[in-house]
């Protein structure tokens, strides 16, 4: 497929993913959702690519929301195909078994706060914005804000700002748990691949089912949660990662993981 919206590179086994509408604050609509669901598919099927990182074009925003000029006019009938979309992308981006890192540089509002929610772990820049204020247009977060966000800083928070729309600064989504850490602009892309790089040379299967032990056993009650664990971690012990990541241990050098 052929990106309008988005910019991707790979090497190095990590794939940047750019949202690249900057005029429109790189608002999302079903053509860059389209474009972004067939790149992160690209990025799963691709063995070489071990972390994917979303960012946004320009210094001013990551992704501030969905288009609404695409959006006004519709009845329910024609928005639920964009928020089905949404939520596929979404899960698509939580539950690969590659690590996803947002580097929020910008406006995240709306549909950018919820990409970043999917996302595995979130750097921030110092003037990175989020928030959900879809309640100020009459309607309510449409791709998982109202789930993931809850999960992620607790109900309370979660509340405070969907319901209020307020839109916060990377120092307050920092406090609250909504992101990793926070960077000067000019060095969060830099920092971001520094950290992305420690993370490459990990073994993929153990990442894989670390990931959907944590995906798949968070709402399951403790013991079929545990027992979740218990499963995903025996099948490492299947790997060849698994048989050097222990042998180096016990001879005190490096562990040299080959993906299998």
């Amino acid at each position: 497929m052929t990106y309008n919206n988005l910019l991707f590179e790979s090497g190095e086994g990590i794939a940047t993913v750019t949202f690249n509408r900057p005029k429109a604050l790189n608002a999302m609509n079903p053509e860059t959702a389209r474009e972004l669901k067939d790149v992160i598919t690209k990025c799963i099927n691709d063995e070489n690519i071990k972390v994917v990182i979303l960012t946004g074009a320009g210094d001013k925003a990551f992704v501030a929301g969905a288009d609404i000029v695409t959006m006004q006019n519709n009845q329910p009938s024609q928005s639920l195909p964009f928020m089905e979309q949404g939520h596929e992308v979404m899960r698509l981006i939580e539950t690969m078994p590659k690590i996803a890192i947002a580097a929020v540089n910008g406006f995240a509002l709306g549909g950018g706060t919820e990409i970043s929610l999917a996302c595995d772990i979130r750097f921030a820049s110092e003037n990175a914005k989020f928030g959900l204020p879809e309640i100020l247009l009459g309607i309510i977060p449409g791709w998982g804000g109202t789930q993931r966000l809850p999960r992620l800083v607790g109900m309370g928070i979660a509340k405070e700002m969907i319901l209020s729309g307020t839109q916060i600064d990377a120092k307050r989504a920092y406090e609250i748990g909504l992101v990793n850490r926070v960077c000067p602009a000019a060095e969060l892309l830099a920092e971001v691949r520094k950290f992305a790089l420690k993370l490459v040379s990990l073994p993929p299967f153990a990442v894989k089912m670390a990931k959907y032990s944590m995906n798949f056993g968070y709402d399951l009650a403790l013991d079929n949660a545990t027992r979740l664990e218990i499963q995903c971690c025996a099948q490492c012990f299947s790997t060849k990662d698994q048989k050097e990541g222990m042998k180096a241990f016990l001879e005190k050098r490096k562990a040299v993981f080959v993906g299998q």
